[in-house]
C-alpha cells in the first residue's frame, strides 16, 4: 500500500549524514525511535505510533499505521525494535538506497 499524505517528501538523510557524520546520524535515528516507542515495552507499537501521530497533529488512519509497522517488522512480532526502525528508515530513504555500495559520508565508492 502506498501512503500519500498530500505533501512532498524531501529526503534529508544524506545531508544529515554529511553534517552529523555516520555515528551522529545513527544517534538521531535512535532519538527518533525513542520518541515513537512505548516506554514500557521499548518497542514502537501500534498504540505508541497512534499516540505519536496524534501528538504531532497528523491524521493517519489505523490501516496506514498498521501498514507502516508491517513494512518494518522483520521478526513478525507486530512491533518495531530499534534495529528494525533504523533499517526501515534507511530503506525508506531514496537517496541512501541510491548510494548503496558508496560511503554516504564522503560520497565515494
Amino acid at each position: 500500500m502506498e501512503l500519500d499524505y498530500g505533501f512532498d517528501f524531501e529526503d534529508c538523510f544524506p545531508s544529515m549524514i554529511a553534517r552529523l557524520g555516520a555515528e551522529g546520524f545513527i544517534g538521531e535515528l535512535c532519538n527518533g525511535f525513542r520518541m515513537l516507542m512505548d516506554v514500557n515495552m521499548g518497542l514502537i507499537t501500534f498504540e505508541s505510533l497512534k499516540v505519536s501521530t496524534y501528538l504531532l497533529g497528523l491524521e493517519v488512519r489505523d490501516d496506514e499505521l498498521l501498514c507502516m509497522l508491517m513494512e518494518g517488522d522483520l521478526d513478525g512480532d507486530g512491533a518495531l525494535n530499534e534495529m528494525e526502525f533504523c533499517i526501515l528508515m534507511f530503506r525508506l530513504s531514496p537517496c541512501l538506497m541510491d548510494m548503496q555500495g558508496m560511503d554516504p559520508v564522503h560520497n565515494v565508492m
